[in-house]
């Protein structure tokens, strides 16, 4: 089968390529420094899927930096989300209003939309992304692009398929931050990186269960619910802190810990799956919460040539850890760098820790989001690859899925990641996968599509 392609989603001479490059540079150079008016681009027709939290992010970021993109569609089942999101589309950025509606299939079918932005709770991520691709579309995904570990096989899948662009929302992989901080890493002044660690500190608070009621008005509380089991509505199960709850959700791990592992990751140049997972949590501060998750987490990945990596979740702390609320460590055999997805690092170098190079001024506290959209954009008028691509997610989304079954099984597990199974241990691998209720099933590649 040949690889659709949306009608904009490649430049068609060697003479937009060459402009797509340049442009690619500059954003890289200049941050969101890019606008129609220093190169007209071929603009991009773009539908918005899940109007809440980060989406908002995305959406001002679109409009205010000017990005040659026309946002064609606003998606959620809450029709107060859409209007919210149509009020951040100005008019003098498009003169035409984004159509709204609370089904996805309305976006991906149309036909004039070469890319979506889906940022709906994770249960929905890979359902909308794959049937998405299937549509032609290219996706951003929002972190993590899979709700359990197998949904990620399926999104590589579909992108290898259908030739789709996909980009993981993890920021700090484009982040200029992260880019002067890898020429480091690679340049071998750590030495040989043994081990990295990621870390999330910071204060939670307990939110207690409250009683079930009725559905909003203007919600489709079922297509919210989508592939999840059946439950009644409850407000606790609904925006921003849907969050606590496995139906949807990968708790603390897989919300902010995904960004630091994801570094964690990077730092470490992972290209394969642990083989020893360690995991432990408890309910160590927020007693009576209503989340279905532990409050503090810690788990330990080994890899078959001995590397670690740690991941640590502390909810009673407001000082964070080197001075980072969120941020990683990678201990080589001649320094170390702290690393923090607040736009910094510091480099300590030999037995009397002397301090090497940090990341400058000048980029201090960048965060990537401009030029991750950038990078996405670009990938898919070019036709080339990003750096958070299906395959990479997958790497640092697996940390997730596997340190939360270790923690719900055994505490301790063996994995394969040859066959990307675990050894001798059935219940594990049920945790794999997962049901969906009907009719919002994980749509399936078919052989002969």
């Amino acid at each position: 089968m040949a690889k659709p392609t949306s009608r904009r989603s490649f430049l068609k001479t060697s003479g937009q390529l060459t402009t797509v490059t340049a442009v690619t540079a500059a954003v890289t150079t200049l941050g969101a420094v890019h606008s129609q008016a220093a190169v007209e681009l071929d603009k991009l027709v773009v539908g918005i899927i899940g109007c809440g939290g980060i989406m908002s992010l995305h959406v001002k970021g679109l409009v205010e930096r000017n990005d040659s993109v026309e946002i064609a569609w606003l998606c959620d089942v809450d029709d107060a989300q859409t209007a919210r999101m149509a009020g951040f589309v100005r008019q003098e950025f498009q003169s035409a209003a984004p159509k709204r509606t609370r089904r996805y299939e309305d976006v991906i079918r149309d036909k004039n939309v070469d890319a979506v932005v889906i940022a709906t709770p994770h249960h929905w991520h890979a359902p909308i992304a794959i049937a998405a691709m299937q549509n032609g579309k290219h996706v951003y995904i929002e972190k993590p692009i899979s709700h359990v570990y197998n949904e990620g096989h399926a999104v590589i899948a579909a992108a290898k398929k259908y030739g789709c662009v996909v980009q993981q929302g993890s920021q700090m992989r484009n982040s200029p931050v992260t880019l002067k901080a890898e020429k480091l890493l690679k340049s071998g002044i750590l030495g040989e990186i043994k081990i990295a660690k990621a870390w999330t500190a910071e204060m939670r608070s307990v939110v207690k269960p409250v009683p079930d009621t009725t559905v909003p008005s203007g919600v489709d509380y079922d297509r919210w619910l989508g592939p999840a089991k059946k439950h009644a509505f409850n407000r606790h199960r609904f925006h921003g802190t849907w969050r606590m709850y496995q139906d949807y959700a990968n708790g603390e791990i897989g919300d902010d810990g995904i960004h630091d592992l994801d570094m964690a990751a990077w730092g470490l140049g992972v290209k394969t799956f642990p083989q020893q997972i360690t995991a432990r949590g408890s309910r160590m501060m927020l007693h009576g919460h209503a989340s279905d998750y532990p409050d503090n987490m810690n788990v330990t990945y080994e890899y078959e040539d001995g590397r670690l990596l740690i991941y640590e979740n502390y909810p009673f702390t407001a000082y964070g850890l080197h001075g980072f609320d969120n941020g990683n460590v990678f201990y080589g055999t001649e320094g170390y760098m702290i690393f923090s997805r607040r736009g910094a690092f510091s480099v300590f170098l030999g037995p009397k820790n002397k301090p090497g190079p940090t990341e400058g001024q000048e980029i201090r506290g960048s965060r990537g989001y401009a030029e991750h959209m950038a990078e996405f954009q670009n990938a898919i008028r070019s036709g080339g690859g990003t750096r958070a691509n299906a395959q990479t997610a997958h790497y640092s989304c697996a940390l997730v899925h596997l340190g939360e079954i270790a923690y719900r099984t055994s505490g301790r597990v063996e994995f394969n990641p040859q066959t990307e199974t675990f050894v001798g241990n059935d219940d594990a691998n049920a945790m794999l996968s997962k049901e969906y209720r009907a009719p919002y099933l994980m749509p399936t590649l078919a052989v002969n599509e």
